[in-house]
Formats: structure tokens, C-alpha cells, sequence
């Protein structure tokens, strides 16, 4: 063994006990008569001292070229330490070296390897290996570690048997692109890595496996940003002779045995909220309930009063920003400013002051008196002392423009602590959306999804009016995790691929494996997938889910510590029977 104990464990007690230390030097600080070396591991520091009075010549000189990062192994005696370090674990001990072995040198690393580092972001990307010793990397993969088995333990101690599906499938229309992988034994045909196993859940489901999860790893090749990667891992589980409460009941309980486990937080309600209601009150789907600021729809105490703006507008909306009666015309004007960006794309915005005497004064005061302000103020739920803004035009562009403008400001008012956790649930989505450009209708979710039974009719007459059996949780503005009840007998699945604008020969083409399977007896299943990555970033607290994961990719994509994508050479082209057209 290249060790006895680990950097972080050895204290008081283990005083005057012989022992092995091995890891990476830290900083060492060289006084001339003694040597002052910190060693780090994964599990903490400890002090060694070399000592030109007591430390043998040959070792005192050895320790003196040191540097940082070179790994090494210790042998030595546990001492008292003089000054003590209560900050640390180890901070009332020192080791005193009697072996120094340099198991490797090493190059100074082109950053600081402290918690408060010098390093930018490309540069700790491109030396990962070297970013994850820090605290911060180091302890965020262990706090996902922590996550992950945690899920273990709750689905299996429900009966929930963990399965493997496959990484190479085909190629099916799930509303993303796939990443294909070429085929060299079937010349001119392709694998695809999955978005997620989707249809295999089901196929376990009809294969009797009753309760089914998976910490998976998915693939979708679509733009990037900070809290999407081109591959994530889901949480996936899939329930069979299960009806949507049942889900709710179990996937709630594992959100409250997480955020219990992981964080010491008790939360009793998960409220529900319609999809409707979401778009409507918040703007979105995925709406922070941590605070207020709800939407009040005003087009019925703003239009046809002589502002031709507001008169021409599908909808008139505002939020009532609590405590923000006392901006200056200079934050004002830089809140009318960013909600114009290209990012948001609003044409300009209405204020009203709620002065504390329960007057208002607006940037519309010409067309509108008290009377009308008060019932805008009524509408937003705004008090004395709040700031109502006002955003018009159409329904759907406006709400997300405002929904844009409300997390801003919560971000800017503090009202978005990381540590308070506010989960819901977003039930009754819409089956169907239409896609302007091609006049045809997609699935919101997925084709499986199974319709309300109660709008089965309106699929012929008015199908973006049929609500799915469809459920998102969100915690804290973020949908952390996804699902349905599926359809499970052939004839519903052949209905919804044509109302999908799939032909017979396309569904069979695409599909066909599941259609067959159903035939033999499929329960009635459905199930949810936690996006892991974002549900461990949120509960560390953070924003983005880099730091969640080891190897990350960049906002291209690409893994720049190992230059990945890359060309590869044309035997390898030929041998997959592939020409490229640059």
C-alpha cells in the first residue's frame, strides 16, 4: 500500500502514530531551517514538516525541490502541531517526515489548483484532468454521486429493477437530431444514439418488467448552452398497471426523499398547476414559484382608451414588482432597454409608480386616470411602494417576453435563493402543437403520449384543443423532470401517427417493432425521466451543469481537452463506405 491513512482523516488522536501518506503537493514554504509541505488528496490536506534539526540530510534537501503538484509518499510521525489551523480536519496535527519518496514530477500547471482560482474557463476545460482536483469540481462530482445513489436506494426499495438498454438503436423522429453512428458491416446504414430509451422502457413494460429505471446516458444534437450538453443523463423509469397519480405519488415522494437526504429540507406540498394556468399566470411552463410577481392580464382595463398601442394589441399584460416604486428614470429606462434586446424582442414598456400615498403616476398618464391605474394595480396584486411594468402584442410572444423580464428581476431583487426549493407540478399539456411553417402538427412530447380520454373526439374537429395525460416537475424554474401515460394498444398508436402525419408505411417503417409488440398484450404503463444533471446542479445550488459533470463539452460541443469532434483518416472513410462533400 502507498498509504496508511488519507490526507483528510489523521488528528489529535492519532498523535505520535507512525504512518504512510501519498497524494499532490499543495504549496510548500521554505524557511531555510524548515519545510513546510501541504499534501492533498480527495479527502483533505495535512501539513508535513521537514526539519533540519530532526529530519534526515538526504530527505531535508530532497523536499526542498519540490513543486507544486509533484506526487509523492511520505513516511513519518504524527505530531502536535504549533499553529493550529481550526478550519481543517487535520489542522491540529503535522506529519515529520522520515522517507520522502517523488513518485512523479510534475510540470507547473497552467492555473492555480486552489478553490479561488486564476484560470478562466477555456483554459480549466482544456486541462480538466487538472481542474477536477480543486475542491469545488471535486465536490460537486461528489455531491452527484451522493444524488445518484440516493436514487438507487429509494427506487429499490420500491421494486423498481434497474435495466440496461441499448446505445446503438434506429433512428426514429423524437424532435431532435440524432447523433448516427456508421455501420461497417451494413454497408450504407446507420445506428443512432438515443435521445432516450423510449420505446425500450415500453417494450420492457411489455415484457412484464412491471417497474423499470435506468441513470442513462442520452444523446441529442441540437445548440448548445449552459444547462445543455450534447450528451446528459436521465433518471428514466417507466411503471406498468399504473394510472398518472400513481406516477405523481411516487416521483414526488422521490423529490421529497432528495431534497430530505441531500439538503435536510422537509417540503410537504407540491402544488399543481394546469399547463394553461402556467402560460397564463407565468409566462411558461416551468414557472419559479419562489416569488410572487404573477401575471394580471389588463386588456380589459387598458384598450379602448385612446392608446392606439395597447388598442392594437392581442394582450395587455403586467407584473407588479414588489418594493421597485423607487427606481430612478435611469434603471427604469435600463429595464425598458434589456427587455428591447434581440434576446427578449420587446418593442418598449409601460410603467406605473405606486407612490406609498396610493397615487400612481405612469408613463401613459395622458390616456389613463387613477381610476383605470388602480384597477391595473388591482389586476397585478401591486401594492403601495411596487412598480407595475406593462408589456403588449401578441399572446404567446408577450407572455414569454414578460415570463423573460420576471426572472430577471427576481435575479436582480435576490428573490431566486439557491438554497430554498419550491417543486410543482404542470399537468394537462397540450397533445399536439402546430408548426406554422409546415401547417402540420407534432407531438408536444413524444408520439407515445397517450390523449385525455375525455378529448379522443376533438382529434378529428379541433386537435390542438386535445389535452395529454402528460405531467413536468419543476423545481425552482427549471423542469427537472418529464413523462406520460402512454398509449398501449395498436389501434390509439395508429390513430395518433396519423394525426402526426405519418403514413401506414412510414409508422410500420419507423415504428413498426413497437406496433407488433403491442399485439402481444401490452399493459396499460407510463412513466417520467429526471434530467439527473440538472436536478444535481440545482440541489448544489448552482445554475449550470458543468461543474456536475467530468468531462464537459463547450457551447460547440466540442471537448477541447482531447480536440473532439475530429477528422479521422480516409482508410477509415473507406472501410465505412463514406465520401465527404466539404
Amino acid at each position: 500500500m502507498y498509504r496508511s491513512h488519507n490526507c483528510g482523516e489523521l488528528n489529535a488522536s492519532n498523535i505520535n502514530t507512525e504512518v504512510t501518506l501519498a497524494g499532490w503537493v499543495q504549496k510548500s514554504r521554505d524557511k531555510g531551517f524548515m519545510n513546510w509541505v501541504d499534501l492533498r488528496d480527495r479527502y483533505g490536506i495535512t501539513q508535513l514538516i521537514f526539519d533540519e534539526s530532526r529530519t534526515d540530510k538526504t530527505v531535508f534537501e530532497l523536499a526542498k525541490t519540490l513543486g507544486r503538484e509533484f506526487v509523492i509518499q511520505v513516511k513519518g510521525t504524527v505530531i502536535e502541531r504549533e499553529a493550529k489551523n481550526k478550519n481543517i480536519p487535520t489542522g491540529e496535527i503535522e506529519i515529520l517526515v522520515s522517507e520522502l519518496t517523488i513518485l512523479n514530477s510534475a510540470l507547473t500547471p497552467p492555473f492555480t489548483i486552489e478553490d479561488e482560482t486564476d484560470g478562466g474557463e477555456d483554459i480549466r476545460m482544456k486541462y480538466r484532468y487538472l481542474d477536477i482536483r480543486r475542491n469545488p469540481v471535486k465536490n460537486s462530482l461528489l455531491f452527484r454521486h451522493k444524488v445518484a445513489m440516493e436514487v438507487r436506494k429509494y427506487l429499490s426499495d420500491l421494486d423498481f429493477c434497474e435495466v440496461e438498454t441499448p446505445y446503438l438503436i434506429k433512428s426514429t423522429p423524437e424532435g431532435a437530431r440524432d447523433f448516427v453512428v456508421p455501420s461497417r458491416m451494413n454497408e450504407g446504414q446507420f445506428y443512432a444514439l438515443p435521445q432516450s430509451p423510449q420505446t425500450f422502457k415500453q417494450l420492457l413494460m411489455v415484457g412484464g418488467m412491471d417497474k423499470y429505471f435506468q441513470i442513462v446516458k442520452c444523446f441529442r444534437d441540437e445548440d448548445l448552452r449552459a444547462d445543455r450538453q450534447p450528451e446528459f443523463t436521465q433518471i428514466d423509469c417507466e411503471m406498468a398497471f399504473v394510472e398518472q397519480e400513481d406516477i405523481l405519488n411516487v416521483f414526488e415522494g422521490l423529490t421529497r426523499h432528495l431534497l430530505k437526504e441531500i439538503k435536510g429540507i422537509e417540503v410537504e406540498k407540491f402544488p399543481r398547476i394546469t399547463y394553461d394556468y402556467a402560460m397564463k399566470t407565468y409566462g411558461n411552463d416551468k414557472p419559479d414559484i419562489r416569488f410572487g410577481m404573477k401575471f394580471g392580464e389588463l386588456n380589459e382595463f387598458a384598450q379602448h382608451k385612446e392608446f392606439p398601442v395597447f388598442n392594437a394589441a392581442e394582450l395587455v399584460v403586467g407584473i407588479a414588482v414588489p418594493g421597485a416604486g423607487n427606481y430612478t428614470r435611469k434603471e427604469i429606462d435600463g429595464l425598458i432597454d434589456w427587455v428591447k434586446r434581440p434576446q427578449v424582442g420587446a418593442s418598449g414598456m409601460v410603467y406605473v409608480k405606486c407612490n406609498e400615498d396610493g397615487t400612481y403616476k405612469s408613463s401613459v398618464d395622458k390616456f389613463y386616470d387613477q381610476d383605470d391605474l388602480a384597477n391595473w394595480a388591482k389586476a397585478t396584486e401591486a401594492n403601495p411602494g411596487d412598480m407595475i411594468f406593462v408589456l403588449s402584442g401578441p399572446a404567446n410572444k408577450t407572455r414569454a417576453q414578460l415570463s423573460a423580464l420576471r426572472m430577471e428581476l427576481a435575479t436582480r431583487l435576490g428573490l431566486r435563493k439557491p438554497e430554498e426549493f419550491a417543486p410543482l407540478w404542470v399537468v394537462d399539456f397540450p397533445l399536439l402543437e402546430l408548426d406554422e411553417e409546415s401547417g402540420r402538427y407534432h407531438a408536444m412530447h413524444h408520439p407515445f403520449t397517450s390523449p385525455k380520454p375525455e378529448d379522443m373526439a376533438l382529434l378529428e374537429t379541433e386537435p390542438g384543443k386535445v389535452r395529454a395525460n402528460a405531467y413536468d416537475m419543476v423545481l425552482n424554474g427549471n423542469e427537472i423532470g418529464g413523462g406520460s401515460i402512454r398509449i398501449h394498444d395498436k389501434a390509439t398508436q395508429q390513430l395518433m401517427f396519423k394525426y402526426l402525419g405519418f403514413t401506414e408505411e412510414e409508422a410500420k417503417a419507423q415504428f413498426g417493432f413497437l406496433m407488433d409488440a403491442f399485439q402481444f398484450g401490452a399493459p396499460p404503463h407510463g412513466g417520467l425521466a429526471f434530467g439527473l444533471d440538472r436536478l444535481v446542479a440545482i440541489l448544489g445550488g448552482q445554475e449550470t451543469i458543468r461543474d456536475f459533470i467530468a468531462f464537459p463539452k463547450n457551447n460547440s460541443g466540442r471537448d477541447v481537452m482531447i480536440d473532439a469532434p475530429a477528422a479521422i483518416d480516409d482508410a477509415q472513410l473507406k472501410e465505412l463506405s463514406i465520401k465527404l462533400d466539404l
